[in-house]
């Protein structure tokens, strides 16, 4: 297939603004609400027009490229990529995380739409910059960089896959309950769910647990905190570091395996002890969740493929 045949899809996501229309069926209403509040309903038209625009100038750079296909995010658990297709996000940094973990080597654009607003450590590029690096990404002449994901497995079949992090635990806020094993290490917990996480994951929830712990720590032995949280690690480390948060101590439930690291051929294996509301879920996404349910059986390890962030 040559370069021009590739096709482009551009992955949005909708705004604030349009979250609340969606909600309250009209701008008066969104506004009533806003305003209600004491909140600056301004700034939620700031952002709407900016991402507006934003999109027009990657449309346009899309409409002279030739095929494509604009995708809103909600859809992306039921859309079906194309191997050779380039793909783009127009949005925030948890626009890319979301996107990438349903491609399959892929290579994957990070649009900023509002750099004044958003720092985007996973989105190097403007709207402008856009038809210069779709043409460079089709003839390899861009870097790219390897994202290792991590894979949760169910024995009918089922997978989900994460770019930061997941979560495994209660839907609501109950104990988690479940049968943990890692290298022949076996033991049943009580917690509040389980955490496991990427190299790119290493510094958001991951180290909010971690440095939670450690000031706790802290401050039961008076020792002064040091370097606080989980140390960053490369993307594409080879590896995932999982934690237990709260763990509990009682007559059916141990507190040794809490926090440790998964290699490449190693497997977390996990068996839910939970009658209702266990779920994992990926990347803060909770409404794309796999069912974790009494008797249910997952297992968690390093992705079979890296996604591809172009730089």
């Amino acid at each position: 297939m040559s370069a021009a045949d590739r096709k482009l899809v551009l992955v949005t996501r909708r705004t604030r603004l349009e979250e609340l229309i969606g909600k309250y069926h009209t701008l008066a209403q969104a506004r009533f609400y806003i305003e209600h509040l004491g909140a600056d309903f301004g700034d939620y038209l700031r952002e709407n027009a900016a991402y507006a625009a934003s999109l027009q100038r990657c449309v346009v750079a899309l409409q002279a490229w030739g095929r494509h296909q604009v995708v809103e995010r909600s859809f992306l658990p039921n859309f079906v990529f194309g191997r050779d297709d380039i793909v783009v996000t127009l949005g925030q940094d948890g626009l890319v995380a979301n996107t990438m973990k349903y491609l399959d080597g892929q290579p994957l654009v990070g649009v900023n739409p509002e750099p004044a607003r958003w720092d985007g450590v996973l989105l190097p590029f403007e709207p402008t910059d856009l038809g210069a690096v779709l043409r460079d990404v089709a003839a390899d002449r861009r870097p790219v960089r390897a994202v290792t994901m991590a894979e949760a497995r169910l024995p009918d079949g089922q997978r989900l896959r994460a770019v930061n992090d997941l979560f495994v635990g209660p839907r609501t806020h109950s104990s988690a309950l479940y049968d943990i094993e890692l290298d022949g290490r076996r033991e049943s917990q009580s917690s509040s769910g389980l955490i496991v996480a990427t190299g790119l994951g290493s510094t958001a929830w991951l180290r909010s647990v971690v440095t939670g712990s450690l000031g706790i720590a802290a401050a039961l032995d008076g020792t002064p905190r040091g370097e606080e949280g989980a140390a960053e690690q490369p993307w594409d480390t080879p590896a995932l570091t999982f934690v237990v948060r709260e763990p509990f101590p009682g007559n059916g439930s141990a507190t040794s395996l809490v926090y440790g690291r998964v290699g490449r051929r190693q497997t977390l294996r996990l068996r839910s002890r939970m009658p209702e509301n266990g779920v994992i879920f990926s990347d803060g996404m909770e409404a794309d969740f796999l069912r974790f349910t009494a008797g249910i059986e997952a297992e968690i390890g390093v992705a079979p493929v890296q996604g591809r962030l172009v730089a």
